[in-house]
């Protein structure tokens, strides 16, 4: 019976350990080893044969010099035992068995990705194999409440060992804002919705800027004056007044002003609101842009109001002598 449990229990180990191998799939790069580049530095020793030592930094065409040998060897995208395979070709029209110890001594050829803006740790991180916007998000400790929707994801250098991956080779467009540096733009909301095209590679140099959520500004006769983030998917005026606990009771809920900036200058244009038609559906719903500033102002007081102000004594102070000029008499 016991033999039979330790049985069951080994056999339920493998299978466990066989769909993790399959959760988990092996990259290609890793499967190849790691593949030089401009910047690495490589050292040779051939044993017993000193004379062949070298140390060799693969230059910007991906080529290294190896001694008594006029012309340079190929070590771009290769790994450290193919060029091994490589010298050793060379070294045995000298030597009959070269016994050959080669290795990558500096890896210089990969700059470490950068990864800031509104994430919870803005870090630099090196990458020893493919990785993605989604697992670099979730190593910083994921994004802070001041997010934004949009993610700029800049291509500092060309990727190397990348070269027929066009989708992966960018170019600098139009929309890069003038720079040499290409970019391309990721929603944050397709990211977690697990869109594939939202979850790109990242590549070693690149850097991945969090957006922060632009701001609106509500003020005036509401419960909570105060900026609030616009999000990904926008924020409309009725929303904005909600979040905010609502307008107060002497809010002119009829002319709400909204003042917005217009393209290209620092000048703002008016547009105004009827809430309570909104509320009832009686006019569109005005969306909210970055920048505004939304305000209420008081509604004047009817004469009525100003009357039973007056008559309660509420409005001794805010109508200033008027009130305190009237005489007063008792009547028993």
């Amino acid at each position: 019976m016991r033999f039979r449990f330790l049985f069951l229990l080994a056999a339920s180990l493998c299978l466990f350990q066989a769909a993790l191998a399959q959760d988990i799939p092996l990259d290609a790069d890793v499967q190849k080893g790691y593949l030089l580049g401009p910047g690495d530095e490589i050292t040779g020793k051939v044993l017993g044969e000193s004379q062949f030592d070298f140390v060799a930094t693969i230059n910007e065409d991906g080529k290294i010099e190896v001694p008594f040998f006029e012309k340079p060897v190929i070590a771009k995208c290769l790994t450290e035992r193919d060029l091994r395979t490589e010298v050793v070709k060379l070294l045995s029209k000298y030597l009959k068995t070269p016994q050959l110890s080669l290795r990558v001594t500096q890896r210089n050829s990969r700059p470490p990705a950068t990864i800031y803006g509104e994430v919870r740790t803005p870090q630099q991180v090196v990458l020893t194999r493919k990785s993605t916007l989604l697992e670099l998000l979730s190593f910083s400790g994921g994004v802070t409440e001041e997010a934004g929707g949009m993610i700029q994801v800049f291509r500092t250098r060309k990727p190397i060992c990348t070269e027929a991956d066009t989708e992966n080779d960018w170019k600098a467009e139009a929309g890069d804002g003038g720079l040499d540096v290409p970019s391309r733009m990721y929603s944050l909301s397709s990211l977690r919705l697990g869109k594939e095209e939202a979850n790109p590679l990242i590549y070693p140099g690149d850097v991945v800027v969090v957006q922060k959520a632009a701001p609106v500004y509500m003020t005036g006769e509401v419960m909570t004056p105060q900026g609030i983030f616009l999000k990904e998917g926008g924020l409309s005026l009725s929303e904005a007044i909600a979040k905010i606990g609502g307008v107060r009771r002497e809010a002119k809920t009829k002319d709400i002003k909204i003042y917005r900036l217009k393209a290209n200058s620092k000048d703002r244009e008016i547009i105004t609101a009827n809430y309570d038609l909104i509320k009832k559906g009686g006019q569109k719903d005005i969306m909210l842009e970055p920048y505004d500033i939304v305000e209420v102002d008081k509604a004047k007081k009817s004469i009525a109001m100003t009357i039973l102000e007056i008559a309660s004594g509420t409005a001794r102070q805010a109508i200033g002598g008027f009130g305190s000029g009237l005489p007063t008499k008792v009547l028993y």
